[in-house]
């Protein structure tokens, strides 16, 4: 059993919260990213700069940016708060901001000359505001009325209370929300487009990088890359903004580094890690290793800032978000004349993070060997995987460990059946996780145990075990207390898994 001072307590809890924000917005845009990516090629293949230019397809362009992604982005977060109810209404509400903004956007074209006007602003984050608003408002207003409903009238008030509330809530999102968003992405715009202009797009690198390590990252890829990228490439066809957070050049280059420069478990498990990070898109698997030794991140930032360089210069750009951020997504949504550019930003990006990563990894291999000791296997490899001892058997423990009774004691209090990989949007990362436990399990002859992955804001409760990667057991823990908890630094292997497949197996040993 761990203590936490309440300083640390106060940091846990506004990065919990940070991510929780992070999520939600997750939850909006990630189950979206396919009608991105059909909007992406369609603006690839049949706009005027387009592969195959065609006036009449290009004509679907501005109406799904328009109009179906953010309704669409709206119904979805709607549902994650109140099901279809609640993404009914966030749908309605949202129309509100669209035309609110295309009206005001309109009083001010009339005073400008034709040559000057300005162009649509898409309501993305109009979405992302108006659907807790309405989802969350909604719910409220049906538990005012919840069982004071005669029978027979239940059907009525549901319809009409929802209709009035979502005429309630378009003028709301036609006047305030739509003059709101309007002026925070003419903000944003301009400070984007401030950088650009200075050369200094790269310095975002330094809150990008440390953001993603710490899972912070989806506030702001979601919450202000996206919608500034989309609404870019919608104007010329392409943005560079996609790129910030998604080119996985810096993240094979750390692992690159502790391939050849590494020790122990972390030096074994980086190659496999290497691989899934820059095929599979899936980031997180670098996290724990830059989480090893923070200062690594300062190699992360450097060829994050060399990534963003490179696509400056070359004035390159991607047609939609590469989700996820696998080298074949980014070439996949790569404009038809930028290939060059990209595929040098990844490269480089890669090679400036591997020779500081190696300068690091060499200055203090002497420091980690000297470390190393006689402890069993499962606990060097957590030790290599976290980068110290204290904390790394917390949770479910081995049985010859110190900590052993207490998980033994936890094992014959609930009998583990359903077993849950949770992480910010459930997939990538928590689907790997399920898979390495679902084939330990089948090896070992355990039956009766069903392994699913799912976003930690989906849980419900009804899960005997929850396996998340330890910056996000907090939060899991909120969304489903009675729950088992286990904290994993890495999906891909953690010795972890090993102990959660014994301690099956004796239960069912005991209760056959």
């Amino acid at each position: 059993m761990t203590t936490t001072s309440p300083a640390a307590q106060r940091t846990g809890g506004l990065r919990t919260g940070v991510q929780r924000f992070g999520t939600f917005l997750s939850g909006m845009i990630m189950p979206n990213i396919p009608a991105l990516i059909a909007w992406g090629i369609i603006t690839a293949f049949f706009i005027p700069v387009g592969w195959t230019p065609n006036d009449q397809l290009s004509t679907l362009v501005g109406p799904i940016i328009h109009y179906l992604l953010p309704i669409i982005i709206a119904y979805t977060g709607g549902t994650i708060v109140y099901k279809t109810r609640g993404g009914v209404v966030a749908a309605i509400a949202v129309m509100g901001a669209i035309a609110g903004s295309d009206y005001l956007i309109a009083q001010v074209n009339a005073t400008l000359p034709a040559d000057n006007q300005l162009g649509q602003i898409h309501m993305f984050i109009g979405a992302m505001i108006m659907a807790p608003l309405a989802a969350y408002s909604m719910k409220w207003l049906d538990s005012l009325w919840d069982g004071k409903i005669k029978a027979g009238f239940e059907m009525l008030v549901n319809m009409f209370s929802a209709g009035i509330w979502g005429f309630v809530l378009v003028v709301i999102g036609f006047y305030p929300v739509a003059w709101l968003v309007n002026g925070l992405m003419n903000v944003l715009s301009t400070a984007v487009n401030w950088l650009v202009e200075t050369n200094l797009l790269p310095l975002t690198s330094i809150l990008i990088e440390p953001a993603k390590v710490f899972f912070l990252n989806n506030a702001i890829n979601h919450g202000v890359l996206t919608p500034l990228g989309t609404q870019q490439a919608a104007e010329s066809g392409k943005s560079i903004l996609f790129l910030l957070e998604a080119n996985p050049g810096p993240g094979v280059g750390l692992l690159l580094a502790f391939t050849i420069f590494g020790i122990g478990a972390a030096r074994a498990s980086a190659p496999g890690a290497a691989v899934i990070q820059f095929v599979g898109g899936i980031h997180e698997v670098y996290f724990p290793f830059a989480l090893m030794k923070p200062v690594l991140i300062l190699a992360l930032i450097a060829g994050g800032m060399t990534g963003v360089t490179t696509n400056m210069l070359f004035g390159t750009g991607l047609i939609a978000p590469a989700a996820p951020g696998s080298i074949i997504a980014v070439l996949g949504q790569t404009f038809r004349t930028d290939y060059l550019g990209v595929i040098l930003s990844v490269i480089l990006s890669a090679a400036v993070t591997f020779v500081i990563s190696m300068i690091i990894l060499r200055a203090s291999r002497k420091k980690d060997l000297a470390k190393e000791d006689a402890f069993a296997a499962a606990v060097a490899q957590t030790e290599a995987n976290k980068g110290k001892s204290s904390d790394a058997l917390s949770g479910l423990a081995a049985k010859a460990a110190g900590a052993a009774a207490a998980g033994a004691a936890v094992a014959t209090d609930r009998r583990i059946e359903n077993v849950v990989f949770a992480c910010d949007a459930g997939m990538g990362s928590s689907a790997m996780g399920a898979s390495v436990l679902r084939n330990k399990f089948k090896k070992a002859g355990v039956e009766g145990v069903t392994v699913t992955n799912q976003a930690i804001a989906n849980l419900d409760g009804t899960a005997d075990l929850v396996i998340t990667q330890q910056q996000l057991t907090d939060r899991a823990k909120a969304q489903s207390p009675n729950s088992i908890h286990v904290s994993v630094d890495n999906f891909m292997n953690s010795p972890k898994y090993e102990e959660v497949v014994e301690m099956v197996r004796d239960q069912r040993k005991e209760t056959p």
